[in-house]
């Protein structure tokens, strides 16, 4: 196997036949600056194009303090939601010149600060992190280095900056629509009761309930993990309970939803009367034969906002607000 070998400007300057000192000119910009004749510059530039030449990253951090590099920690890659928000983010950086790193941590507190601690090495100059710890601490000692902020989940309290997604209201409003039109039983399917999103939208979903004058039961919350395997077991634990589907259902997570439509499809229940609502929208509802009711999230808007807010930071400047809730909109397919 042929061994490879990344070009230097010392390559490049031994092609042109020049010092190298003459090549990093032209190569920075700066060659017509100070005189490098038309003809040297011309030939320099051809041949970085031709072999692909790229200027070292750690060079350029030799003279310059930022990386110009962001971190991302997200729980799960596939999950809709974070891929969703991980590609607008992107785009977002790389519109700016700067360069997204993303680390998942598979919802394990553990691998959570080594992912982090790797992104650190490598000198990134901001972390966005969905964070599965239930303690803001590790953060706030990371936070005297470079900023930290928070998205889609946030400790209790913190001072931590962060941005997240309104869960309360919007679940509320759905789950009030869903409650009076199956008043006699409503599920909801969360995941781990010690995280934020899950703590707010079962807050919104008792204020749903409330709201439409009908009592909730202990046996209608269920909660488990923000993984499709646990939203196709809890369902399928609870039609085995029933010995039937539930009359309606309200899903936490897009990736709940997910388990859940496995089991129904499997077991060829699509044109059964159950109703379902879930927060967080996904364009292959549309093709349903089940209407979902969702609460859709503006992912672009929450890009946007952590973008604005973690650059602020990076420049050294204090944003007008750290802490910022977003609001959502209801999609109605019922």
């Amino acid at each position: 196997m042929r061994k490879t070998k990344r070009i230097t400007i010392s390559d490049i300057a031994g092609l042109a036949g020049v010092s190298k000192a003459t090549a990093s000119l032209v190569l920075n910009g700066r060659g017509e600056e100070l005189r490098v004749a038309k003809e040297t510059r011309e030939r320099v530039l051809a041949l970085a194009r031709a072999h692909h030449y790229q200027p070292s990253i750690h060079a350029r951090m030799l003279h310059d303090t930022r990386s110009h590099t962001l971190g991302l920690v997200v729980p799960e890659m596939t999950n809709h939601g974070f891929a969703a928000f991980s590609h607008a983010l992107e785009k977002l950086c790389r519109a700016s010149g700067l360069q997204l790193l993303i680390s998942c941590t598979d919802e394990n507190a553990e691998q959570e600060m080594a992912v982090v601690h790797n992104l650190v090495a490598r000198q990134v100059d901001g972390l966005i992190v969905a964070s599965s710890m239930l303690s803001d601490s590790d953060y706030v000692s990371l936070s005297e280095q470079l900023p930290v902020l928070l998205f889609d989940r946030r400790m209790s309290p913190t001072r931590l900056p962060w941005v997240i997604t309104d869960s309360v209201t919007p679940t509320a409003q759905l789950v009030e629509k869903l409650a009076r039109s199956r008043p006699e039983e409503i599920y909801f399917m969360g995941g781990q009761p010690e995280l934020s999103p899950t703590r707010d939208r079962l807050a919104g979903f008792m204020q749903g309930l409330a709201q439409a004058g009908v009592t909730s039961r202990p046996e209608w919350i269920i909660q488990g993990c923000y993984h499709p395997g646990s939203g196709y077991e809890m369902f399928a634990a609870l039609c085995d309970r029933l010995g039937r589907p539930p009359k309606a259902l309200f899903t936490a997570a897009c990736g709940l939803l997910e388990g859940v439509l496995r089991y129904i499809s499997e077991h060829h229940l699509l044109t059964s009367d159950i109703r379902i609502a879930s927060f967080d929208d996904h364009y292959l509802y549309d093709s349903l034969s089940i209407a979902i009711d969702t609460v859709e999230q503006n992912v672009p808007e929450l890009a946007q906002a952590c973008f604005a807010l973690l650059t602020t930071m990076i420049r050294g400047e204090d944003p007008a607000d750290s802490q910022l809730l977003l609001p959502a909109r209801l999609r109605l397919r019922s």
